[in-house]
């Protein structure tokens, strides 16, 4: 590999962590990771009754997969509804750009949940947060905001708080639900670990989640792959998008090519991060002896993705054959279907 090419590969789960009351946080955004030039990455992690304090973002929309935990997040959009919503492991949540939200774990274990944005410039340190809005603000003018005295003011945060450390709520009070007009049919969330995935025998599965599922998430779309030892998810690209890769479970070969004999392999395992830019060839191999699980996150809002297997049996014999310059022996070993994963 030339040393001028760029790596595709991020250790974030070994990179030193941001901490507070109650949680722990790294992300990567291009400046940690110089490739993930469209997609930044955090992984989050809270004890429970803690929370990620009311904020927004403000250049990123905010896809969420659930990996451990029961989390309970509300938001806020531009029209002023509120939703709230539960969540377990394998689902999904997406907050367009600017809107207001707030996440905590409200189970009896630790949640652990990967976020993807939609900007490889975000990060997670330079939000909005309510703290830091109410107390950055003339403490008269967030006395009347508030409806307080200015006294009660100075009793209030001084500073950003980020992480903060609640309650668990009970479940008898339906999760501490708050009171008022709150739509419980939120478009906010999506149960992927309830899709039928697609099935490759002996290969692996796939589910995905795109603008088609789930309307309100116009900018990200994501897929969970499970690849059974020895398999390959096969050499392929993405016309649309960029692809960002979180890998859950496993050990992995995953190679990018950039054109011009230009190619980069590496290894991952659990906690490592990669990623490949739109258009790029690339492939995922199952490099270990366990099922390899994948989070994948695109920066559009549809999923395209074009396999050299179907590319190939879609080519008549005799170009396929002046191509590549070979008989017929060679030539019937070529795909014949679309492979998608092989075994």
């Amino acid at each position: 590999m030339s040393n001028q090419l760029p790596s595709f590969k991020y250790q974030l789960e070994k990179k030193a962590p941001r901490t507070n009351d109650g949680g722990i946080t790294r992300g990567a955004s291009v400046t940690d990771f110089p490739a993930s030039v469209g997609i930044a990455g955090v992984s989050m992690r809270l004890q429970p009754g803690a929370m990620r304090e009311l904020h927004w973002h403000a250049n990123a929309a905010e896809w969420a997969y659930v990996l451990k935990g029961n989390m309970r997040t509300t938001v806020v959009d531009p029209k002023g509804n509120t939703y709230v919503d539960l969540f377990s492991p394998g689902d999904v949540w997406y907050f367009p750009r600017g809107y207001g939200h707030v996440l905590q774990c409200v189970g009896d274990e630790e949640c652990h949940f990967i976020l993807i944005f939609d900007n490889g410039n975000f990060s997670e340190d330079h939000t909005f947060s309510i703290t830091d809005f109410v107390s950055s603000v003339p403490p008269e003018i967030a006395a009347q905001n508030l409806g307080i005295s200015v006294s009660e003011v100075a009793s209030l945060p001084q500073k950003e708080v980020y992480f903060a450390q609640g309650k668990v709520p009970s479940i008898h009070s339906g999760i501490g639900l708050p009171v008022g007009e709150v739509s419980l049919t939120s478009p906010h969330r999506y149960p992927l670990s309830a899709q039928q995935p697609k099935v490759v025998p002996g290969g692996g599965t796939q589910r995905v989640v795109t603008q088609a599922e789930f309307p309100i998430a116009k900018t990200i779309t994501g897929t969970v792959f499970e690849i059974e030892p020895g398999g390959l998810r096969e050499l392929h690209w993405h016309p649309n998008a960029d692809e960002w890769q979180y890998f859950i479970q496993g050990k992995a070969e995953m190679g990018v090519f950039l054109a011009e004999r230009n190619f980069v392999k590496e290894e991952f395992e659990a906690g490592d991060v990669g990623y490949v830019p739109m258009g790029a060839g690339h492939y995922i191999k199952n490099t270990g002896t366990e099922k390899l699980i994948v989070l994948i996150g695109f920066n559009s809002g549809s999923y395209e993705a074009i396999d050299l297997s179907s590319w190939i049996s879609g080519n008549p014999k005799d170009l396929l054959e002046g191509n590549f310059g070979v008989g017929d022996k060679i030539f019937e070993a070529f795909p014949k279907t679309d492979k998608f994963i092989i075994r």
